[in-house]
């Protein structure tokens, strides 16, 4: 509460050298993709120079170097089919010249091969298709094709399918036609030693937020400071008590938290700082992004943001969250029928995201009752008591600067009922002053004028109106 200074960052760390043997793993895995294509052509072309039947006698290799590709392929116990999908899908991106066979001409036609399925886009860039799976896999053999079409029709909630960025267009038969491409945060993982931090585009409308303060520096009500700590007992020993303690069949995945109270009590910058107590990045959710005027495609793009964030260690974060989990009502128009359904979406949503998220509102009672029984906490963030304010005050300013002799903070503290972003806000304009003045002293008159924005701010209607109704704390 002491200052919502949590910073939006978007820009990516400093990559890492990726290591020996995760190169080596990847070195051979595409050494054997292109055995596979090989294989594949000689059969289709001149099967009897070939000495195979199928592209199945060319074995996969051993995963000998536990990195992130050959832990995901011993762990998903990944078949023939899963990893040549998983490796053509990568190869745009770290060796596109094993697809330049595929953009070979048939004399007959006087273009690409059709049955190739090869996809050449604008930037001159490669990918394979469903349909160059398909070729690979069994030539023009329908049998192997349907196969294919099967396995892309999969679960995308399946290990092998998540790593995948399949569109549907139309039929699931046409899916065959649409580019196998690996997702941004797999390539990422298979590529890079950094871990993965989504940028806040249409496809995942969330940005990171910081905090450069610690979990010290908060200043909060014992109450609410007690209700955020069951939050880090559930960080802590929540997978005890899902796994070994055998609950999991008996409670929801996850935790859901209400943060509400006025407005400047601190709710953002705690959710930053708590992520950053406990080691999790909190991604805030931008609801210009999200909601749409558009029927169903409110929950497609919140959707988007619950896939990215499922198995992961994120918090999510919704700020002014009454704005998409607000009270249904009965249905007298579509419009009204829209909402409610955006509503049950989220119902049902929450209830299965096994992550954390942190709900943030100024008003509890703006929420849909529904919302209630499914928040594991409901947290009260109130406008700080006295002994609160005052020290937000003497840990506010720099200790760069000094107080002119009658300024009182003990006074102040006791007088002016503000929030903590409003004492920041006081301090930050005081101070600014004195830094245009060249100097560190901060004025009594300065920070009068402050109080007066601040709470002409809140409530223009019972401002004060000048620094002469300030002098009680000369």
């Amino acid at each position: 509460m002491i200052n919502d200074n949590v910073v939006a960052i978007n820009q990516p760390s400093e990559t890492n050298t990726f290591s020996a043997g995760a190169i080596d793993t990847l070195e051979r895995e595409l050494h054997w993709c292109d055995q596979v294509i090989e294989a594949r052509f000689k059969l289709y072309f001149q099967p009897q120079d070939s000495s195979l039947t199928s592209v199945l006698e060319v074995p996969p290799p051993s995963v000998t170097t536990l990195d992130y590709y050959g832990e995901f392929i011993i762990q998903t116990d990944a078949s023939f089919l899963q990893r040549l999908t998983l490796i053509l899908a990568l190869v745009p991106a770290i060796k596109p010249r094993l697809l330049d066979a595929f953009l070979s001409q048939n004399e007959a036609t006087n273009r690409i091969f059709s049955e190739f399925g090869s996809i050449l886009k604008e930037d001159g860039s490669v990918f394979a298709s469903g349909e160059t799976l398909a070729f690979i896999m069994g030539g023009d053999d329908l049998c192997e094709r349907f196969k294919v079409q099967e396995f892309l029709e999969e679960d995308p909630k399946k290990r092998v399918q998540q790593a995948l960025e399949m569109t549907m267009g139309g039929c699931t038969a046409m899916m065959m036609k649409n580019a196998l491409q690996i997702k941004p945060e797999y390539l990422q993982r298979f590529t890079s030693k950094k871990p993965y931090e989504p940028q806040l585009n249409a496809d995942f409308p969330a940005r990171r937020v910081e905090s450069q303060l610690s979990w010290s520096d908060l200043v909060l009500a014992k109450e609410t400071r007690e209700q955020l700590e069951e939050i880090q007992g559930w960080v802590t020993h929540g997978d005890t008590l899902m796994k070994e303690w055998g609950l999991g069949d008996r409670m929801r995945p996850g935790y859901r938290a209400l943060f509400y109270g006025p407005p400047g009590t601190g709710k953002t910058l705690t959710a930053a700082v708590l992520g950053k107590t406990m080691g999790r990045p909190v991604y805030k959710v931008d609801l210009s992004l999200i909601v749409s005027k558009y029927i169903g495609e409110t929950e497609k793009n919140l959707e988007k943001v619950f896939l990215q964030a499922e198995d992961k260690s994120w918090i999510l974060f919704f700020d002014e969250a009454d704005a998409l989990f607000g009270k249904r009502s009965e249905s007298t128009s579509a419009n009204d029928q829209f909402a409610n359904q955006n509503v049950s979406y989220l119902l049902q949503r929450i209830e299965t995201f096994n992550g954390i998220i942190l709900l943030a509102s100024n008003h509890k009672n703006n929420f849909d009752e529904a919302f209630f029984r499914r928040f594991d906490s409901m947290i009260f963030f109130p406008i700080p008591s006295r002994d609160e304010r005052l020290e937000l005050w003497k840990k506010g300013f720099s200790d760069k600067c000094s107080l002119e002799s009658c300024i009182k903070l003990d006074d102040i503290a006791d007088q002016y009922s503000l929030g903590g972003a409003d004492i920041i806000n006081v301090i930050q304009y005081a101070s600014l002053k004195a830094l245009c003045r060249e100097q560190t002293l901060i004025l009594y008159a300065d920070l009068c004028e402050g109080i007066r924005r601040a709470q002409s701010a809140n409530d223009p209607n019972h401002a004060i109106t000048g620094g002469d109704h300030l002098g009680n704390f000369r």
